[in-house]
């Protein structure tokens, strides 16, 4: 069997990160971050395949944290889902300014983001076999 995908998930609510963690791990690594800071550490540790970031944490907030991971050589290939309460429309367009590949709006439904992270896998895949055939021209 092949090795899990790896995904950091940073949320200051240890309820949200339980719910996360339990919803993920059967078919991931999930490691875990309460803050942007803590998070941005985590990431560069542990070079995962996707963040999942709050927004509205302690010490820096998951949008600053996003614009950080997506400045940096090194991280700003990983995919970032922004997985908040603020859904209005203005919270939204901020989030992809930040530079995240998906906007999720808590309560969040487990299957949705599950949805969500193997849509976001399955184009990263798609990507590779586009670069791979360029490569092959």
């Amino acid at each position: 069997m092949s090795e899990k995908k790896k995904i950091v998930v940073a949320d200051d609510e240890p309820f949200i990160l339980s719910a996360l963690q339990d919803t993920l791990s059967d078919s991931y690594a999930v490691y875990t971050a309460s803050n942007g800071k803590e998070a941005i550490k985590t990431v560069e540790k542990v070079m995962p395949d996707l963040i999942i970031l709050d927004v509205m944490m302690p010490e820096m907030d998951g949008l600053e944290a996003c614009k950080q991971l997506k400045k940096n050589k090194a991280t700003a290939s990983i995919p970032v889902i922004i997985l908040t309460a603020k859904g209005q429309i203005t919270d939204i367009e901020k989030g992809f300014k930040s530079g995240a590949d998906a906007y999720v709006v808590k309560p969040f439904s487990p299957a949705r983001l599950i949805e969500k992270v193997e849509e976001i896998f399955e184009k990263v895949e798609m990507r590779k076999k586009i670069i791979e055939e360029k490569k092959k021209m």
